[in-house]
């Protein structure tokens, strides 16, 4: 798989930003890449040019991923992954044929329309200085914040993780296999996962998982996954772990931060929104109803 991190890791530094999703990514690292389709497309001396995963472990969906070496762009080779992926995915009976494309890039745009994919999803990144205030909260009465511990949390974690996001495509079916392959990331820092727990029996309510991209001047902070048990909603949680998340970021020596949310999400856009984010970039979800 070097070949394919490194075709990856190619396009990002000519585009900025990622052709392939942080799970994705992790998948091809770690060598766990489920019932997934690999399409390559290779020159004449044996160098990757075109990329596709295809990932087929939903029920009745696929989801694919594509990336084309920036110098060998616009000879047709996206199309050629994308028609190759539709196959693939009419073949192992997927009823619908999903394709992220990061970035909302009007070249993506004209290959979805080409071959039929409308758009039913935007996750927007959103972006805010860290110098900005913020505001005072209050830690609820018989809950404390507290550093994740690996070895004993992980369990807890997944639960509250899987309880709060049971509706969200991507989040909510985490296993601790997920959970794990993020420990042994470089970024990882436990310091950086903060819990909420009850102080009367230890009870995970909520957590702040944050992140840090690159470094030095570039480097960035990111709310990463902030999550509250449901029997926890009405204890004002998910604000209290936002300022304790942020204050970390802010104590590592970061001026900005960033997040992703669901377009869709109005409510949480316009918390976001209120909070002093703003949106930076966006990435799209197209989909393609596969005829039977």
């Amino acid at each position: 798989m070097a070949d394919i991190i490194n075709l990856v890791d190619v396009g990002t530094n000519a585009d900025g930003l990622s052709a392939l999703g942080e799970q994705t990514i992790l998948n091809l690292r770690h060598g766990d890449h489920g019932p997934s389709a690999h399409l390559l497309i290779r020159d004449e001396s044996g160098e990757l040019t075109g990329y596709a995963d295809l990932d087929l472990s939903g029920t009745d969906n696929a989801t694919m991923e594509l990336i084309v070496h920036p110098m060998h762009r616009n000879r047709g080779l996206g199309g050629q992954l994308i028609a190759a992926a539709v196959e693939r995915a009419r073949r192992a009976g997927a009823g619908e044929l999903h394709a992220w494309a990061h970035g909302d890039h009007p070249s993506a745009l004209a290959a979805a329309e080409r071959f039929g994919f409308t758009r039913p999803r935007d996750l927007w990144q959103m972006r805010r200085r860290l110098t900005d205030a913020e505001p005072e909260v209050e830690t609820p009465t018989g809950v404390r914040i507290r550093a994740f511990v690996p070895g004993r949390d992980e369990e807890n974690l997944l639960a509250v993780n899987n309880a709060a996001f049971a509706d969200h495509p991507e989040q909510g079916t985490w296993t601790l296999r997920d959970v794990a392959v993020r420990e042994r990331e470089d970024w990882f820092d436990p310091a950086g996962l903060l819990l909420a727990e009850r102080i009367e029996d230890g009870e995970l309510l909520g957590f702040h998982w944050t992140k840090v991209h690159g470094e030095g001047d570039s480097a960035i902070g990111e709310i990463y996954v902030l999550g509250v048990a449901p029997a926890a909603q009405g204890l004002k949680l998910g604000g209290v772990l936002t300022v304790a998340g942020l204050a970390y970021l802010r104590g590592r020596g970061l001026d900005k931060v960033m997040l992703y949310v669901d377009e869709s999400n109005t409510r949480a856009v316009q918390l976001y929104t209120r909070a002093g984010f703003r949106r930076w970039t966006t990435d799209v979800n197209y989909q393609l109803v596969l005829t039977r």
